[in-house]
């Protein structure tokens, strides 16, 4: 194995990667003009959709955001239409992302966790948006069934994971991406037991140029190249900052120059749902030491700034193309990442950190604004088909939001979010509860309901609620479930079953 190559990235001078993030941002120097000029929108336009995997909300947005260093990312949120309070359908990889892509719930369309695949029933945007005249690429994780082949409307495919899933879901399939053949190409050698695979620690050792984000980055420049004189819809979808941790920018951000959340050293009572308390329990030698959770968290915003750099030369080239004027750009994530909060890690709870995520729009000749209300990804599709001139499906439950993105004013109105029961295996016995009592706390399943005013209730079949008032307590750190006006639970309750009946759902709260 070439070892000699991921020496280059402990002995890149910090110095070194500003001036790269700096060419990266060539694209969003001259972008103001963007929003001075009319746009020449001759032929149909374009859509650009960044998607990493697991970025938190407050990276982008808020204060905590000036800790990040991501200068292409907040340049573009300069420029864009920033969905400050913007949530996902179900806050794991497979079920947020059949929602993002076919405008579904997933109690709807049965990925209801990260074993399932979406069902080749719906269709994923590409094929709702039914035009031929555009050329329609899909690079980086995929995670709906098969990783290899192009699928689902889209005519060019990049694959950088391993998901040994057919799109039927009925068998596996063997295979092996597009990136594992191009490190083998550089003389990298695979593990046979990893079924002729990379292991993604030993990826995170790689310098930038053998990272996964420079790999997507290449090849959605070549993409932009090739089909500049065509409409495209491109998708690049990272699969950082997922982890593991880890990667060639672990020390960009100096300890001391960022913060945890302030419930990172929480330990959850007994009003708390049991899953969260057992998972809290699962992570609890990766979090309890505040000293060992900074450096996790100096990892994970090192993998910001590694999607950072490659995102900037995407859009520098979208610019020298000429092709920013009728580009619309998206950038957005399947879920967030606890990281620390609450003790925890990860995904899978509805704490905001979990739950909500980034979502900002740059349109060309469109002025820029901060939404300050929930949004949901249930109506992503819609939106994204309408923006590019189209009728949004009957599939979808949900409604395009273009008007409030082109600043026409309407009531705000609260929006739901759901997990459905989940499989996880806890390996060690707990402290806190009997095999047969971890077993249902893990099948719970929860409906969540967020108010314009702040109210968040969820509701569970087999475990304890939560009510929270986030004006008062952004941190959710106190749950008024049991000393909140009934009338106030009464009416958030009422809201969710009727949620529930509007879109089929038939779990029992």
């Amino acid at each position: 194995m070439q070892r000699h190559t991921s020496q280059m990235s402990r002995s890149t001078s910090r110095r070194a990667f500003v001036r790269t993030a700096a060419l990266g941002s060539a694209a969003l120097v001259a972008a103001p003009r963007l929003f001075s000029q009319s746009a020449n929108l001759a032929k149909k336009p374009n859509l650009l959709v960044f998607l990493p995997d697991q970025f938190r909300a407050d990276a982008l947005t808020g204060p905590a955001a000036a800790q990040v260093h991501a200068p292409n990312l907040h340049k573009l949120a300069s420029q864009s239409v920033v969905m400050e309070r913007a949530y996902v359908t179900q806050p794991v990889c497979v079920p947020s992302r059949s929602s993002l892509f076919s405008g579904t719930w997933p109690h709807a369309n049965g990925a209801v966790d990260n074993k399932s695949i979406l069902s080749l029933q719906y269709k994923c945007f590409p094929e709702m948006l039914d035009d031929s005249d555009y050329r329609t690429g899909y690079f980086g994780k995929w995670h709906l069934g098969d990783e290899y082949s192009a699928q689902r409307g889209f005519q060019e495919w990049l694959s950088t994971e391993e998901y040994p899933k057919s799109a039927k879901g009925s068998e596996k399939i063997r295979g092996q991406s597009d990136y594992t053949k191009f490190l083998i190409s550089k003389g990298y050698k695979p593990k046979p037991k990893k079924g002729q695979s990379f292991d993604r620690n030993m990826v995170t050792k790689l310098p930038f140029e053998l990272s996964k984000p420079k790999f997507l980055e290449t090849h959605a420049c070549d993409f932009l190249e090739k089909h500049k004189n065509d409409p495209f819809v491109l998708f690049v979808a990272f699969y950082e900052p997922h982890p593991p941790y880890g990667g060639p920018f672990n020390k960009e951000h100096p300890l001391d120059s960022f913060s945890l959340d302030p419930s990172s050293a929480d330990v959850l009572g007994d009003d708390a749902p049991l899953r969260y308390r057992l998972l809290q329990e699962r992570f609890q030698k990766q979090t309890s030491d505040q000293g060992k959770l900074k450096e996790i968290k100096q990892r994970y915003l090192g993998l910001i700034h590694e999607i950072d750099l490659s995102i900037g030369a995407i859009l520098a080239r979208l610019e020298s193309l000429g092709l920013a004027d009728q580009t619309n750009i998206v950038m957005t994530s399947d879920h967030g990442d606890m990281m620390g909060a609450h003790g925890l890690l990860g995904k899978t709870v509805m704490f905001e950190q979990s739950s909500r995520i980034p979502y900002m729009l740059r349109i060309p000749n469109q002025r820029t604004f901060q939404y300050p209300h929930p949004i949901s990804h249930i109506d992503f599709a819609p939106t994204m088909l309408e923006l590019m001139g189209r009728t949004p499906s009957a599939q979808c439950p949900g409604r395009s939001r273009l008007s409030l993105i082109r600043g026409e004013t309407a009531a705000p109105e609260p929006i739901f979010a759901e997990w459905c029961g989940y499989t996880m295996d806890m390996k060690t016995q707990s402290r806190l509860a009997t095999e047969a009592q971890t077993k249902e706390a893990f099948a719970e399943s929860t409906r969540t309901i967020i108010t314009p005013d702040g109210w968040k209730l969820s509701l569970r079949d087999k475990d304890k609620n939560e009510l929270y008032n986030l004006k008062d307590d952004p941190d959710e750190r106190h749950n008024l479930f049991s000393s909140a006006d009934k009338e106030k639970i009464s009416s958030l309750t009422g809201a969710i079953h009727q949620w529930q009946e509007k879109t089929g759902d038939t779990l029992k709260l």
